[in-house]
């Protein structure tokens, strides 16, 4: 069955991370908003589907995916739910607690790195938060990202050329996406910080290296980075 996914169709965002893995696995999947109008797409029709998929259970907010009767919500959710099933997860209990908890993190990361564009309220413009912004952004450089891309970097040091063992897991990939949005987004903090991380810039790279991943990276399905999303570039957030 062709999974649905249902997510603003302009930006990567928290969906990109879903994506990835479904194109990791080489799953059947439609990127729904991302359709014409005429054929469904569009984001007044995900905020239809938002209201109406799932009833009572329904998403509080976009990504969610369906899967026949399924409606499942949350990036990390969706994640738990694909791995298994797509050889992105160990087949342990030990391994897949593992992974999840590797994206919770990086989950938080994500609106760590949300926050420092805004800061004060969802509902504002960057524009009118910029002062709370840039104190917001000075620490995420200094302290915030050194501090998530280090554990990682800890996580790394057993030797496996995976975070979780043998075999890349939908954890690998989110951590390929954190680095190449805060790469886009703070340059030259990554740049100055980049040396101390080697094991996380060379997982970086495996995952680029992935065949699907890599064709996936080089197709029209890969929104570019840009200002609407998650990760945003404002050069004064990133001093040189």
């Amino acid at each position: 069955m062709t999974y649905q996914l249902h997510y603003w169709p302009g930006i990567q965002g928290r969906g990109e991370f879903v994506r990835l893995a479904l194109e990791a696995a080489g799953a059947d999947y439609v990127d729904v908003a991302r359709a014409a109008e005429e054929l469904g797409g569009g984001e007044d029709a995900l905020m239809d589907d938002l209201a109406e998929l799932g009833g009572p259970r329904a998403a509080f907010a976009p990504p969610f995916l369906v899967d026949g009767d399924l409606v499942i919500g949350q990036t990390a959710n969706i994640l738990l739910y694909l791995g298994p099933r797509h050889d992105l997860a160990p087949a342990a209990e030990s391994g897949r607690l593992w992974v999840n908890q590797l994206q919770l993190t990086i989950a938080d990361l994500v609106a760590e790195a949300h926050d420092t564009h805004h800061p004060v309220g969802m509902g504002l413009y960057y524009e009118d938060q910029k002062d709370e912004a840039a104190r917001r952004s000075e620490e995420f450089r200094q302290q915030r990202i050194p501090k998530f891309m280090g554990w990682f970097e800890r996580a790394l040091e057993g030797g496996d050329a995976w975070l979780a063992g043998g075999a890349a897991s939908y954890a690998d990939l989110s951590l390929f996406q954190a680095v190449e949005g805060l790469r886009y987004a703070f340059p030259h903090a990554m740049a100055r910080l980049e040396p101390d991380i080697p094991r996380v810039v060379a997982l970086r790279d495996r995952v680029a290296d992935l065949p699907r991943i890599a064709a996936y990276l080089a197709s029209e399905r890969r929104i570019p980075f840009n200002e609407m999303g998650v990760f945003r570039r404002y050069p004064e957030l990133d001093p040189a």
